[in-house]
Protein backbone atom coordinates (compact mmCIF):
# COMPACT_ATOMS: atom_id res chain seq x y z
CA UNK A 1 0.00 0.00 0.00
CA UNK A 2 1.03 3.64 -0.65
CA UNK A 3 1.56 5.63 2.52
CA UNK A 4 -0.42 8.88 2.36
CA UNK A 5 0.14 11.67 4.86
CA UNK A 6 -2.32 14.06 5.56
CA UNK A 7 -2.07 17.30 5.28
CA UNK A 8 -2.70 18.12 8.64
CA UNK A 9 -2.26 21.31 10.99
CA UNK A 10 1.22 21.38 12.74
CA UNK A 11 0.60 18.80 16.09
CA UNK A 12 1.58 21.73 18.39
CA UNK A 13 -1.28 23.41 17.62
CA UNK A 14 -3.93 20.66 17.50
CA UNK A 15 -5.86 18.98 14.83
CA UNK A 16 -9.74 20.12 13.60
CA UNK A 17 -12.22 17.46 14.71
CA UNK A 18 -13.08 17.59 10.76
CA UNK A 19 -9.34 16.04 10.29
CA UNK A 20 -9.33 13.95 12.86
CA UNK A 21 -9.29 9.89 13.31
CA UNK A 22 -9.71 9.03 16.94
CA UNK A 23 -7.90 5.39 17.89
CA UNK A 24 -8.05 4.26 21.70
CA UNK A 25 -7.02 1.49 23.52
CA UNK A 26 -9.24 0.72 26.41
CA UNK A 27 -7.66 -1.08 29.20
CA UNK A 28 -6.09 1.73 31.11
CA UNK A 29 -6.73 4.30 28.62
CA UNK A 30 -10.45 4.92 28.36
CA UNK A 31 -11.14 2.56 31.83
CA UNK A 32 -8.86 2.34 35.20
CA UNK A 33 -6.42 -0.90 34.97
CA UNK A 34 -8.58 -3.84 37.61
CA UNK A 35 -6.81 -6.55 39.01
CA UNK A 36 -8.64 -8.81 36.35
CA UNK A 37 -10.59 -7.77 33.25
CA UNK A 38 -14.22 -8.73 34.19
CA UNK A 39 -14.35 -6.45 36.86
CA UNK A 40 -14.47 -3.71 34.32
CA UNK A 41 -17.77 -2.90 34.26
CA UNK A 42 -19.80 -0.66 31.63
CA UNK A 43 -20.05 2.86 31.97
CA UNK A 44 -22.55 4.72 30.36
CA UNK A 45 -21.01 7.93 30.54
CA UNK A 46 -17.99 7.05 28.67
CA UNK A 47 -20.14 5.24 26.44
CA UNK A 48 -22.45 8.80 25.85
CA UNK A 49 -18.74 10.50 25.41
CA UNK A 50 -17.81 7.79 22.62
CA UNK A 51 -21.34 8.36 20.56
CA UNK A 52 -20.27 11.81 20.61
CA UNK A 53 -17.01 11.37 19.17
CA UNK A 54 -18.75 8.86 16.99
CA UNK A 55 -21.19 11.48 15.13
CA UNK A 56 -18.40 14.34 16.01
CA UNK A 57 -15.54 12.76 13.88
CA UNK A 58 -18.25 11.02 10.95
CA UNK A 59 -17.20 8.13 11.87
CA UNK A 60 -13.55 8.33 12.31
CA UNK A 61 -13.37 6.87 15.50
CA UNK A 62 -12.11 3.18 16.36
CA UNK A 63 -11.14 1.47 19.34
CA UNK A 64 -8.30 -0.71 19.04
CA UNK A 65 -7.83 -3.69 22.30
CA UNK A 66 -6.59 -6.23 23.38
CA UNK A 67 -10.00 -7.57 24.24
CA UNK A 68 -12.46 -9.36 21.97
CA UNK A 69 -14.41 -7.22 19.60
CA UNK A 70 -17.62 -8.51 21.63
CA UNK A 71 -16.38 -7.89 24.97
CA UNK A 72 -15.31 -4.12 23.66
CA UNK A 73 -19.10 -4.57 22.47
CA UNK A 74 -20.92 -5.33 25.75
CA UNK A 75 -18.53 -2.77 27.36
CA UNK A 76 -19.59 0.26 25.40
CA UNK A 77 -23.03 -0.49 24.36
CA UNK A 78 -21.27 -0.63 21.00
CA UNK A 79 -20.99 3.05 20.93
CA UNK A 80 -18.34 3.21 18.41
CA UNK A 81 -18.76 0.99 14.96
CA UNK A 82 -15.14 0.31 14.21
CA UNK A 83 -13.33 -1.89 16.58
CA UNK A 84 -9.81 -4.09 16.63
CA UNK A 85 -10.09 -7.11 19.09
CA UNK A 86 -7.23 -9.30 20.27
CA UNK A 87 -4.46 -6.52 19.04
CA UNK A 88 -5.41 -6.30 15.78
CA UNK A 89 -6.49 -10.13 15.21
CA UNK A 90 -10.18 -9.43 14.91
CA UNK A 91 -11.24 -6.06 12.86
CA UNK A 92 -14.60 -4.72 12.43
CA UNK A 93 -14.32 -2.62 8.95
CA UNK A 94 -16.61 0.54 8.71
CA UNK A 95 -18.40 -1.29 6.43
CA UNK A 96 -19.35 -3.70 9.84
CA UNK A 97 -17.42 -6.68 8.44
CA UNK A 98 -15.89 -8.49 11.21
CA UNK A 99 -11.90 -9.86 9.76
CA UNK A 100 -10.52 -12.26 12.34
CA UNK A 101 -7.37 -14.60 11.67
CA UNK A 102 -7.56 -18.58 11.89
CA UNK A 103 -6.40 -19.42 15.44
CA UNK A 104 -3.00 -21.16 15.31
CA UNK A 105 -3.48 -24.72 15.04
CA UNK A 106 -1.55 -25.62 18.29
CA UNK A 107 -3.87 -22.85 20.23
CA UNK A 108 -4.92 -25.73 22.71
CA UNK A 109 -1.65 -26.19 23.80
CA UNK A 110 -0.67 -23.03 24.91
CA UNK A 111 -4.37 -22.78 26.65
CA UNK A 112 -3.66 -26.06 29.29
CA UNK A 113 -0.41 -25.03 30.14
CA UNK A 114 -1.27 -21.72 31.37
CA UNK A 115 -4.25 -23.19 32.80
CA UNK A 116 -2.23 -25.87 34.83
CA UNK A 117 0.20 -23.18 35.88
CA UNK A 118 -2.59 -21.08 36.99
CA UNK A 119 -3.95 -24.46 39.16
CA UNK A 120 -0.27 -24.43 40.40
CA UNK A 121 -0.11 -20.55 41.46
CA UNK A 122 -3.06 -18.53 43.17
CA UNK A 123 -4.19 -15.58 41.82
CA UNK A 124 -3.41 -16.13 38.15
CA UNK A 125 -5.88 -15.59 35.51
CA UNK A 126 -6.75 -17.28 32.38
CA UNK A 127 -8.29 -15.11 29.06
CA UNK A 128 -8.98 -17.05 26.81
CA UNK A 129 -9.48 -15.81 23.38
CA UNK A 130 -10.39 -16.82 19.70
CA UNK A 131 -6.79 -17.24 18.58
CA UNK A 132 -4.78 -16.25 21.65
CA UNK A 133 -4.73 -16.82 25.37
CA UNK A 134 -3.75 -14.39 28.21
CA UNK A 135 -2.39 -15.15 31.77
CA UNK A 136 -2.80 -12.10 34.22
CA UNK A 137 -0.76 -12.12 37.15
CA UNK A 138 -1.43 -8.50 38.57
CA UNK A 139 -2.48 -10.54 41.87
CA UNK A 140 0.33 -12.90 41.63
CA UNK A 141 3.55 -10.67 40.60
CA UNK A 142 5.82 -13.17 41.64
CA UNK A 143 4.86 -15.38 39.24
CA UNK A 144 6.38 -12.87 36.72
CA UNK A 145 9.40 -14.74 35.90
CA UNK A 146 8.24 -18.27 36.01
CA UNK A 147 5.04 -17.24 33.09
CA UNK A 148 7.65 -15.34 31.36
CA UNK A 149 9.89 -18.61 30.81
CA UNK A 150 6.81 -20.68 30.70
CA UNK A 151 5.36 -18.41 27.47
CA UNK A 152 8.73 -18.53 25.86
CA UNK A 153 9.20 -21.86 25.76
CA UNK A 154 5.77 -22.66 24.38
CA UNK A 155 6.42 -19.95 21.82
CA UNK A 156 9.78 -21.96 21.06
CA UNK A 157 7.57 -25.27 20.36
CA UNK A 158 4.60 -24.23 18.85
CA UNK A 159 5.04 -21.34 16.95
CA UNK A 160 2.93 -19.08 18.81
CA UNK A 161 4.21 -15.21 19.24
CA UNK A 162 4.87 -13.83 23.00
CA UNK A 163 3.45 -10.27 23.67
CA UNK A 164 3.72 -9.28 27.18
CA UNK A 165 1.61 -6.47 28.46
CA UNK A 166 1.24 -4.93 31.92
CA UNK A 167 0.98 -7.63 34.14
CA UNK A 168 -0.15 -10.16 31.70
CA UNK A 169 1.51 -12.14 29.02
CA UNK A 170 -0.66 -13.18 25.93
CA UNK A 171 0.54 -16.29 23.86
CA UNK A 172 -0.82 -15.38 19.93
CA UNK A 173 -1.16 -16.43 16.40
CA UNK A 174 1.27 -14.97 14.52
CA UNK A 175 -1.04 -11.99 12.01
CA UNK A 176 -1.72 -8.53 12.54
CA UNK A 177 -0.76 -6.40 15.04
CA UNK A 178 -2.73 -3.03 17.13
CA UNK A 179 -0.41 -0.78 14.30
CA UNK A 180 -1.70 -3.24 11.55
CA UNK A 181 -5.11 -2.67 12.42
CA UNK A 182 -4.84 1.49 12.23
CA UNK A 183 -3.08 1.28 8.71
CA UNK A 184 -5.96 -1.17 7.70
CA UNK A 185 -8.21 1.61 8.79
CA UNK A 186 -6.65 4.56 7.23
CA UNK A 187 -7.05 3.17 3.87
CA UNK A 188 -10.67 3.06 3.92
CA UNK A 189 -13.41 5.57 4.04
CA UNK A 190 -14.34 7.85 6.32
CA UNK A 191 -10.63 7.36 7.95
CA UNK A 192 -8.78 7.92 4.54
CA UNK A 193 -6.67 11.07 4.63
CA UNK A 194 -7.29 12.45 8.16
CA UNK A 195 -4.95 13.28 10.62
CA UNK A 196 -4.67 9.75 13.33
CA UNK A 197 -4.04 10.44 17.00
CA UNK A 198 -3.81 7.00 18.72
CA UNK A 199 -4.23 7.16 22.88
CA UNK A 200 -2.90 4.47 24.82
CA UNK A 201 -0.98 2.47 27.77
CA UNK A 202 0.71 -0.35 27.47
CA UNK A 203 3.76 -2.05 25.54
CA UNK A 204 0.98 -2.91 22.74
CA UNK A 205 0.25 0.03 21.75
CA UNK A 206 3.14 1.12 20.91
CA UNK A 207 3.04 -0.52 17.28
CA UNK A 208 -0.28 2.40 17.09
CA UNK A 209 2.26 5.03 18.18
CA UNK A 210 4.44 4.54 15.19
CA UNK A 211 1.73 4.10 12.62
CA UNK A 212 0.38 7.13 13.40
CA UNK A 213 3.29 9.18 12.57
CA UNK A 214 3.33 7.58 9.71
CA UNK A 215 0.26 9.53 8.63
CA UNK A 216 1.34 12.99 9.99
CA UNK A 217 -0.32 12.27 13.48
CA UNK A 218 0.54 11.40 16.77
CA UNK A 219 0.73 9.26 20.10
CA UNK A 220 -0.42 10.02 23.43
CA UNK A 221 0.47 7.73 26.26
CA UNK A 222 -1.29 6.89 29.26
CA UNK A 223 0.59 6.60 32.69
CA UNK A 224 3.75 6.89 33.78
CA UNK A 225 6.41 8.12 31.64
CA UNK A 226 8.53 5.47 29.97
CA UNK A 227 10.23 4.86 27.01
CA UNK A 228 7.80 5.30 24.44
CA UNK A 229 7.39 5.87 20.65
CA UNK A 230 4.63 8.56 21.91
CA UNK A 231 4.50 12.11 21.85
CA UNK A 232 2.22 13.21 24.13
CA UNK A 233 1.01 11.81 27.85
CA UNK A 234 -1.43 12.17 29.66
CA UNK A 235 -2.02 10.94 33.70
CA UNK A 236 -4.81 8.93 33.69
CA UNK A 237 -8.12 7.63 31.77
CA UNK A 238 -9.67 10.33 33.86
CA UNK A 239 -7.49 12.73 32.07
CA UNK A 240 -8.15 10.83 28.64
CA UNK A 241 -11.91 11.38 28.66
CA UNK A 242 -11.77 15.00 29.85
CA UNK A 243 -9.26 16.23 26.94
CA UNK A 244 -11.22 13.96 24.68
CA UNK A 245 -14.63 15.99 25.60
CA UNK A 246 -12.76 19.12 25.80
CA UNK A 247 -11.61 19.01 22.60
CA UNK A 248 -15.22 17.59 20.79
CA UNK A 249 -16.60 20.77 22.89
CA UNK A 250 -13.68 22.94 21.18
CA UNK A 251 -13.83 21.55 17.69
CA UNK A 252 -9.82 20.80 18.21
CA UNK A 253 -7.48 18.16 19.42
CA UNK A 254 -5.11 20.54 20.79
CA UNK A 255 -2.34 18.81 22.89
CA UNK A 256 -1.35 21.82 24.02
CA UNK A 257 -2.24 20.67 27.71
CA UNK A 258 -0.48 17.35 27.86
CA UNK A 259 3.18 16.45 28.76
CA UNK A 260 5.41 16.44 25.56
CA UNK A 261 7.18 13.71 25.45
CA UNK A 262 9.49 14.31 22.42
Amino acid sequence: MTLVVANSEDRRSGVRAESTALFLDFDGTLAPLACTPDEIENNPSLNELLRQAQTKLQGRLALVSGREIAAIDALIDRAANCVAGEHGLQRRTPQGVVESMAAHPRLAEAVDAFDAMARAHQGLLVERKSASVALHYRLAPSAAEAIADLATRLSQTTGLAVQAGSMVVELRSPGPSKGTALRAYMAEAPFRGSTPIFIGDDLTDESGFSEVEQFGGFGVIVGERRPTGARYRVAGPQRVLDWISRSLENNVFDPGSLRWEG
